[in-house]
């Protein structure tokens, strides 16, 4: 296999980018301020998904605002490095801000117009629906409602079977925010290395939780979500419709666990397994769910042990197309069978505007400098940018799922810190080692 600089050799310096979204945009950006000539191929107006309505690059489909602002969020931290790292699209959103209070965001038709004059000046524009992956270096950043024909290339280039078209995601708490005068860690029957967390519930504990999870508001399934597609992983709310005492005797039952404060079984429990290395964070075994945002957090918290929970990711179950990136990807977001191949965005593994903005960033560095000869850049683990990469290619990839920035991705810090200067210190290590990384190849 070639290395970066021989591959580079091979061919002209032009880069196609495919999918005019905020990855593909942001890609694209970053590889015309290198000295690449850039062709982006976007759909619309020829096509449009099932949630485009607008003609513009970089529609915002969902909300129009990008998360908080505060260096000491996550989100705000992540937009702060993608500002200094010389981002079109924070740049535009910073330009086209409408008052959000602590909230980045946009005037969404100023946003997404600003953003296509910009990139119509430097990139060539074909408006033209890709149905086969191109010869040469590209960029895939088709996002999460790729076509169906392009499907069909990509299904073929990933093998299928590491190729999904639906998210079950199970919400993730922090570990320092869960009670464990009451969670105890326990594998079923005393095997393993207690490597779950237990969350014991009593009678009427969990009788509680299921009539509150049957009265919670849930997210409606869009016209293009066909729920049929979930029937191997539902809804928790949905099993809890099939009986109250559906729950306890799957998901949530207690066999072979023992609660150490009272020296039995209890009624029922929920399980969390440690989701990332650094064992900050902790997802909730089987509790895929649409419920709301809100109604996730007042009724997750019904659970003992959660009370103060707090949430680095909550559920959901929608279609989302993505990729098993720990398999398929290497820490430049390329293809490791097809080094000529960028993947961006969300079909990365990624949750979120700013999430997958960073990823189109990342593969647009890393794709001028193959096409410039250059060695390719990994950003450092403890930068928000890193952090996030080092979690879609360095999870397991058995039960990989997509993730939005948060400080449990981050490494610890070392010695003792308290939990209100964890988050400021992260941000100004986070800074610090951007600005090393950026002046060794900028």
């Amino acid at each position: 296999m070639d290395t970066p600089g021989q591959a580079a050799e091979k061919v002209s310096k032009e880069l196609t980018v495919i999918g005019g979204g905020l990855a593909g945009c942001e890609a694209a950006w970053q590889a015309v301020k290198r000295g690449i000539k850039v062709t982006i191929y976007e759909m619309k107006p020829e096509r449009f998904s099932p949630a485009h309505c607008s003609s513009y690059l970089a529609e915002l489909v969902c909300s129009n605002s990008l998360k908080a602002i505060s260096l000491e969020n996550a989100s705000g931290l992540l937009k702060e490095e993608l500002r200094r790292l010389g981002s079109i699209i924070i740049d535009t959103a910073e330009r086209t801000r409408i008052p959000a209070g602590s909230a980045l965001a946009v005037d969404r038709e100023e946003f997404s117009r600003c953003i296509s004059l910009a990139l119509a000046k430097e990139c060539t524009i074909i408006r033209r629906e890709v149905k086969e992956i191109p010869e040469g270096i590209s960029i895939i950043a088709t996002g999460p409602l790729t076509s169906p024909n392009f499907t069909r290339s990509l299904s073929s280039l990933t093998q299928e079977r590491y190729f999904y078209f639906y998210d079950a995601i199970s919400p993730i708490v922090e570990k320092d925010s869960i009670d464990f005068s009451i969670v105890f860690p326990a594998d079923r029957y005393g095997k393993g290395e207690s490597d779950y967390l237990n969350c014991p519930l009593s009678r009427e504990e969990y009788y509680r939780f299921v009539e509150e999870l049957l009265k919670a508001e849930k997210v409606p399934s869009r016209d293009f979500e066909n729920l049929r597609s979930y029937e191997g992983c539902l809804p928790i709310e949905v099993l809890a419709e099939r009986g109250k005492d559906t729950l306890a005797f799957g998901p949530m039952k207690p066999v072979g666990l023992s609660d150490p404060r009272t020296g039995r079984q209890p009624f029922a429990v929920v399980q969390l397994r440690q989701e990332d290395r650094f064992a900050s964070l902790y997802n909730i075994v089987g509790f895929q769910t649409k419920l709301t945002y809100p109604e996730q957090e007042r009724v997750f918290r019904l659970i003992p042990g959660l009370k103060k929970a707090r949430f680095a990711r909550l559920g959901s179950l929608h279609r989302n197309t993505f990729i098993n990136s720990p398999l398929l990807l290497n820490h430049y977001l390329q293809f490791k069978d097809h080094p000529s191949i960028f993947l961006a965005g969300q079909l990365t593994g990624v949750e979120g505007y700013v999430e997958s903005t960073a990823m189109g960033l990342l593969a647009g560095i890393n794709a001028a400098r193959l096409l410039r000869g250059e060695t390719l850049v990994v950003p450092p683990a403890t930068t928000s940018i890193g952090s996030l990469l080092s979690y879609i290619i360095g999870s397991d990839s058995r039960d990989f799922q997509p993730m939005s920035i948060n400080f449990g991705l981050f490494p610890p810090l070392k010695g003792k810190i308290s939990k209100k200067e964890r988050k400021r210190r992260l941000a100004e290590r986070a800074l610090e080692t951007l600005e090393e990384w950026k002046d060794n190849f900028s």
